[in-house]
Parts: C-alpha cells; structure tokens; sequence
C-alpha cells in the first residue's frame, strides 16, 4: 500500500521525506503533521517495498521498526550498505536500551519511541537537516546543471533558469535518478499525490515545457512509448 502526501502550494520549505510505518492511521497523522509543515512526503507500509523505492533523492527516511517482510533494522542495513548517507530517524514502540544500540550501530542519526508528542517529531526533523552535510544532499548536480533542493533554484553552467515549482519538482525527480525509467502514472502521483491534476495530458506539457527551458544542459529527458520517461546524460 502507498500513500503520498505533497506540499501545500506556495510553501517552500518543503525537503523529500520517506516514511514507512505500517500502522495507517499512525502514518495518516505524521504525513499530515509534516505536510503541514510543508515537506513532501512519500510513505510504505511494506519494508520490502520501501526497499524497493529509497534512493539518494531522499533528504530523510523514518522507519519504524516492526514492519512487514523487511523490518526497519534490515531496511537501515541495506541504506547503509548501499552507501546512502541519507538521515535516518528510527520510530518504535520498544523502548528497551539495547534496540536503541542496534539502531545507533547500524547507523540511524536519530531514534524516537512511541508514543511520542508531534512537536518532538519536529524537533527531531529539525535537528536532523541541520547537521553538518545538509548542503551537500540539498544541492543536487546532473551534468552540467544544479538544483538547490532547499531553495528551488536551478543553474545551468551557472546561470538561473527560472521554472516553475512542479517543473523543479518534475526535473529533481528524472535528475536524482539518470537513467531510471519513471512511468507516467508514478509522476502524476508523485507531482500532485492526492490532488485532482488539471489535465490528462499535464506531464506531457510539464516535460515539454523542461525541455525547451533545459536546452543548454547536457542531457535529454526521452519519451519511452509506453514506459514513461527518462532523463539521459550527453
């Protein structure tokens, strides 16, 4: 089951969350309490399936820890073995020592017990994207172009192009993963989650759109007849 929640318009503090709690009503309530605070949130209740979709286009994974198929100590495993550096906040229900051990080990930045109070989930969250390489995950480079995830600002060989937010959403989601084919459905979901799109046709108009904005960078987004769509280097 996926769920996915987006940013409200006009809010630009937004950073890329992944979520996975396989309790529904726990997840509906954090993604609603980070939503509003303007983050863009994806979230699994299947450790197997979130295995599937992390990748270093995150700027904050919170598992919890008993979860179905993969748990959150061998989801945190496969992160760290993959060489992500993503931040990883544990949640859980055991407040035993030695799990917190074994999370701090195996290399979660943070752990919170539940039940916990929403406003130290924001703290922890804050606490968390200010540590020492928040820059370097916030600034993402394909080629010759960068996107600053925090301020949605985007340069090619230096000199700003002026996008949209969805199309900067759009290009961040095709430029953290060259190569990767996304489908269109996937895009549509995770550009406007459950909000109602304006149109059948809206990625379409939003990849065109990039690629006449994009036409100096030194890559190309194609268009896979029955696939989607993949940005590929020059």
């Amino acid at each position: 089951m996926k769920l996915t929640w987006r940013p409200a318009p006009g809010d630009e503090r937004d950073m890329r969350i992944m979520l996975v709690e396989d309790t529904v009503d726990v997840a509906e309530a954090i993604a609603a309490q980070l939503r509003r605070l303007g983050h863009a949130l994806d979230c699994e209740t299947d450790g197997a399936a979130a295995a599937a979709r992390i990748g270093d286009d995150y700027d904050l994974l919170i598992l919890d820890v008993m979860l179905p198929h993969v748990d959150g100590f061998e989801l945190l495993k496969r992160v760290r073995e993959r060489g992500l550096s993503t931040r990883v906040l544990m949640l859980t229900a055991c407040a035993e020592i030695e799990e917190r051990v074994r999370a701090l080990d195996l290399g979660a930045d943070d752990y919170l017990t539940k039940p916990f109070d929403f406003r130290e989930l924001e703290a922890r969250v804050r606490a968390l994207m200010r540590r020492t390489g928040q820059d370097a995950t916030n600034r993402l480079a394909c080629a010759n172009l960068t996107l600053d995830r925090k301020s949605r600002g985007v340069e090619i060989d230096g000199q700003p192009v002026e996008l949209t937010r969805r199309e900067v959403t759009l290009l961040e989601i095709l430029a953290a993963r060259p190569g990767r084919i996304f489908g269109k459905d996937e895009l549509m979901d995770r550009l406007y989650g459950d909000e109602p799109a304006p149109n059948a046709n809206a990625i379409e108009q939003y990849v065109a759109r990039l690629r006449k904005k994009l036409a100096a960078a030194n890559f190309q987004i194609r268009t896979l007849r029955g696939l989607g769509y993949q940005l590929m280097l020059s």
